[in-house]
């Protein structure tokens, strides 16, 4: 996991620029040609792939443009099915089908927390694929290898980052976003109740609030950027403390005072609804949603925001919770090769760079995050930004009891947003997770 951090920083580096990607120039991108795709037609011609992809931001659309180009080039069919918004859906969907040893998906994309709890179902990538591993970042391919088995493939990375509304700081004083997450909810008190004159939509902060995956990730941010751990540290538990408890108290406090009252059913989508429609002055999401804000036929802060680091509390420090996704071969595919091609083609250098540049997605080689194309589309590349402290979810610790755990972390963290003092949940989280870890 240590590896992982370091890779991941490195897949994230790129130099500083100002500026994205204009529409006109993202639609001339189109899906990058197959290589190699007469002989798969030889091959593989004819044959039908389910593919379960993204649902998040622009994410579909680019997976059936990919996939529209690998049939027409290739002449295996793609079906693409977007997976349940919510991560731990996504999670249990999956889990239903391999343990049936069912054969109705061939390609699903997982979480960079699932290769070890799925290993047993998937195909083994290395013979065929273990190449072009090599052009990922080294800590992602560890990953996703369990006991010498390459299970998936790395996709795209993600880290939480703040979005603000620069316009909006500039009117209300500031000259510069939120260090600290005190300063943030002053900051969004402040603006929110002059824009609440016009707007009666505005709030000051948007996040994924909803009981689900995505609140175990945002948790995790702020906890760990205020000194309070990473729910567990060294094999241990630890979310009950102090720490833990201040910072998540400052939450609670500020819901539907600086936040919407519905933030608590906010999940990516609803948060990044409100930022692009000019009804909030502060989110904190994944990299994808920039391209969204950025998008003058989805957007009304186009010129208007920009992104940094997350806040970080009193005496810690900010940082961004791992995210990621990666591709993987169901073991009960009854058309593995014609998949493990599809997989090929979906994590190379070129598709890489069109995702990067179309949807703002993290690159997982490292060569195609300094591409300047990429660069130049992608301001949460820049160095202060890219290189923050990267925090992971407990996954080794939880290993194939990662998803129950994870929910009785959000469970109790969405009981904490709904009113519950911290002391009175965190106990109970801490007991939790120590029957599973012990």
């Amino acid at each position: 996991m240590v590896a992982l951090l370091v890779s991941m920083s490195v897949a994230s580096a790129g130099t500083e620029r100002t500026g994205a990607t204009s529409l006109s120039a993202k639609a001339a991108i189109t899906a990058p040609k197959v290589p190699n795709a007469a002989a798969l037609k030889a091959k593989y011609g004819g044959q039908s792939i389910t593919f379960i992809g993204d649902s998040v931001g622009g994410g579909h659309t680019r997976d059936t443009a990919l996939a529209s180009r690998f049939s027409k080039d290739t002449g295996i069919k793609v079906k693409v099915v977007p997976h349940p918004t919510a991560s731990d859906a996504s999670y249990s969907q999956l889990a239903r089908v391999f343990t049936s040893h069912g054969s109705s998906f061939d390609v699903a994309m997982i979480d960079v927390v699932w290769p070890g709890a799925f290993a047993p179902y998937l195909v083994d990538l290395k013979p065929k694929l273990g190449a072009q591993a090599r052009l990922h970042a080294a800590g992602i391919v560890a990953n996703d290898t369990v006991e010498g088995h390459l299970v998936a493939m790395p996709w795209f990375g993600d880290f939480g980052i703040l979005y603000y509304r620069t316009d909006l700081l500039k009117k209300y004083g500031y000259s510069s976003p939120p260090k600290t997450w005190t300063q943030l909810f002053a900051m969004a008190k402040k603006i929110q109740d002059g824009e609440k004159a016009s707007n009666a939509q505005f709030s000051g902060l948007v996040f994924q609030g909803n009981s689900y995956e995505g609140l175990t990730c945002d948790a995790l941010e702020w906890i760990a950027s205020s000194g309070g751990g990473q729910f567990i540290d060294g094999g241990k538990v630890t979310i009950n403390n102090p720490k833990a408890a201040a910072i998540l108290d400052l939450f609670r406090k500020n819901i539907g005072v600086t936040t919407p009252r519905g933030v608590t059913s906010y999940q990516e989508g609803e948060a990044h609804t409100a930022f692009v429609t000019g009804n909030a002055a502060f989110m904190r999401n994944w990299p994808y949603a920039y391209s969204i804000a950025a998008d003058p036929k989805q957007s009304k802060v186009v010129g208007k925001f920009s992104v940094t680091t997350l806040p970080s509390g009193p005496g810690g420090h900010p940082v961004g919770t791992v995210g990621g996704w990666q591709l993987a071969v169901n073991k009960y595919s009854k058309h593995q090769d014609a998949a493990i091609e599809f997989v090929r083609y979906m994590t190379s250098p070129a598709v890489e760079k069109f995702d990067a540049i179309t949807n703002t997605n993290v690159p997982t080689i490292p060569s195609v995050a300094k591409d300047p194309a990429v660069v130049k589309a992608n301001p949460y590349l820049k160095p202060q930004i890219a290189t923050v402290a990267r925090v992971t979810r407990p996954a080794r610790y939880l290993g194939t009891h990662y998803n129950e755990g994870s929910k009785d972390i959000y469970q109790g963290i969405s009981q904490i947003l709904n009113g519950k003092p911290a002391k009175d949940v965190l106990p109970t989280i801490q007991a939790q997770l120590d029957r599973i870890v012990k």
